[in-house]
């Protein structure tokens, strides 16, 4: 279950932030509220691990999916195809949704930020922040992805953020994480983009979102290659 948000000014101009309690919070921030004292025992029972390292994992997840949005959002055409994408998430609630198709919906979202190897080798990295097993970072992965997504849409739609707005968002978004955090995605998305931010070729498929499925016709994906499918 959400908590109650509030969209409260920030400064002397129309700019707004997002709050939980009073205080400006993160799309991390909202994630772990969303998902709750119940939400993150159930991620330690997946994980196999207790609640504190669930909540820690989970923020990793949560980081590493925004850096891979935050870098694809670079490119004007990544920017548009994204917002366009977040059409689809908007006003929906992925905290109580059924765990299949937020799996589903949450391969193709990650297939589309890091590439088919891309997400595993995500995954890979990721499991060494509390000796998780890839496996089980496999499964937490997908189920974080249409979160993150659907917290995103709601801002940019309670903003009017546009294609070049929500690129500096998803900026701001990781520029903002802990030092451990922010090393931790930066050293994560180098080994799968090798450094450099890969120019979009094609915009996502919201269709296929829609859908919840990818597109039938499938592709070999190579180490941190985007697929526009989503």
């Amino acid at each position: 279950m959400r908590q109650n948000r509030t969209l409260v000014p920030i400064g002397a101009g129309q700019d707004v932030a997002t709050t939980i309690g009073g205080l400006v919070v993160t799309l991390t921030d909202e994630l772990l509220a969303g998902l709750g004292d119940s939400g993150l025992e159930q991620v330690a029972g997946m994980l196999g691990t207790d609640p504190a390292t669930a909540r820690i994992v989970t923020q990793a997840v949560a980081s590493t999916i925004i850096g891979g949005m935050a870098r694809d959002a670079q490119h004007p055409d990544g920017a548009d195809a994204l917002l366009s994408a977040l059409d689809d998430h908007k006003d929906t609630d992925p905290f109580s949704g059924d765990v299949a198709s937020l799996t589903r919906d949450g391969h193709n979202i990650l297939g589309h930020v890091f590439g088919g190897q891309g997400t595993e080798q995500a995954a890979a990295g990721l499991s060494q922040v509390a000796a998780v097993r890839p496996g089980a970072m496999m499964k937490l992965m997908p189920l974080v992805a249409p979160m993150i997504m659907s917290l995103l849409a709601d801002r940019a739609a309670a903003r009017k953020l546009d294609a070049r707005a929500l690129a500096d968002e998803l900026d701001n978004e990781r520029s903002t994480l802990p030092a451990r955090l922010k090393d931790l995605v930066t050293t994560l998305l180098d080994g799968i983009f090798g450094g450099t931010a890969a120019p979009r070729s094609s915009p996502y498929d919201t269709a296929a979102v829609t859908r919840g499925r990818r597109s039938a016709s499938r592709r070999e994906i190579s180490p941190g290659t985007a697929t526009p499918d989503w």
